[in-house]
């Protein structure tokens, strides 16, 4: 958990110094005041990135040149960590633990571990295949920090694989097809074992979701999650070569990991075409508690759970559901409006132009 967090300059808060509860913390204000603000600096100790989806100098006020954010982070054994970020408008960013300057900003991830649900998750289930792959893969990382490696090494070797291919211009010599054999292999290794992990992932999700999903809609709606890509079947490797002469012609990687689909359903068919707007919210929520359960278990302690604006997401019923059912650990609720009472909130801050006020209780 977060027992403090210090803004100065990130977005519109000039400073803010906030003192954060174990339990829920209702986080109030009108849009446009910087209550998402604040949860999105959490998003990023966790992750390093905004899960607004903007760039880093986006994270700094107008007129500064820095961002800084800071936080005294406690763990389940007592543990004290002093985790701060320097987010610069321009050139590289700058994470210090407990003072010590990390030599990669990578090095941070798994010290904070949060789990965001926002209005955009709606995406997750009508949308193309990208935030559900970007979902599997955030949740991977999430579980084993070390699979950040494996994420990056699948991107970085389709971005050598898709220069070649690009510079062939449609044609390969001799020297480029011998180049393209190297990627191939290195890809086959690094995309097989992404696709291993994910497909564990997924089957410990199915479970979780599930679960989630019927505490939320008070039915046991049948809900289910299918990831098996083309490639899966034949191998990596034996794909890649199949679609060579396809590749060389688009200048493009046409299959793997990057282009995998993760199908949701819901009463055995695609959710994407068939769930109403209340089901597409449901299961939304119900991905974000499944991998915030999952997290959990692996780490051996809650992340924190950020909801954004989620309960003007929801119908009444559905919001109740999610209130009763909130899981053990520390919960940051945005809103435009006084939660209701069935919230429990142990803290409630205001936040008005950048600034961020305690409400008495």
């Amino acid at each position: 958990m977060i027992r403090s967090i210090e803004l100065v300059d990130f977005r519109n808060h000039r400073r803010s110094v906030i003192d954060l509860s174990p339990g829920v913390t209702a986080v109030l204000g009108r849009n446009g005041q910087g209550k998402t603000s604040l949860v999105e600096a959490v998003g990023f100790l966790a992750t390093l990135r905004s899960f607004r989806g903007v760039t880093h100098d986006a994270l700094v006020r107008d007129g500064a040149a820095t961002a800084y954010v800071r936080a005294t982070v406690v763990h389940s054994d007592g543990r004290e960590i002093l985790v701060e970020c320097e987010i610069n408008r321009t050139g590289p960013n700058k994470v210090l633990v407990n003072r010590q300057r990390l030599p990669r900003t990578r090095d941070l991830l798994g010290v904070v571990r949060a789990t965001v649900f926002a209005p955009t998750d709606l995406q997750l289930v009508y949308e193309g295949p990208g935030a559900r792959r970007d979902m599997l893969d955030d949740a991977l990382v999430a579980v084993s920090p070390r699979n950040d490696a494996l994420v990056s090494d699948v991107e970085r070797v389709l971005r050598q694989r898709n220069a070649l291919l690009k510079q062939s211009h449609g044609r390969l010599d001799r020297e480029a097809a011998e180049t393209l054999d190297v990627w191939d292999e290195k890809l086959a290794e690094v995309g097989e074992a992404l696709g291993d992990a994910r497909d564990t992932l997924v089957a410990d999700l199915v479970p979780r979701v599930r679960d989630a999903y019927r505490r939320l809609a008070g039915t046991r709606t049948p809900v289910d999650m299918e990831y098996s890509p083309p490639w899966r079947g034949a191998g990596l490797a034996a794909s890649l070569a199949e679609a060579r002469d396809e590749d060389v012609r688009r200048g493009v990687t046409t299959t793997g990991p990057h282009r995998d689909d993760v199908v949701l359903r819901i009463n055995d068919m695609p959710a994407r075409s068939h769930a109403s707007q209340g089901e597409t919210r449901t299961l939304a929520l119900a991905l974000r508690l499944g991998i915030h359960d999952l997290v959990a278990d692996a780490a051996g302690e809650p992340p924190i759970l950020v909801l954004d604006d989620v309960l003007s997401e929801l119908d009444p019923l559905r919001c109740a559901a999610l209130l009763a059912n909130m899981p053990a650990c520390q919960v940051l609720i945005t809103a435009a409006s006084p939660l209701p009472d069935s919230a429990r909130c142990d803290r409630v801050l205001r936040v008005e132009a950048g600034a961020v006020e305690e409400e008495a209780r």
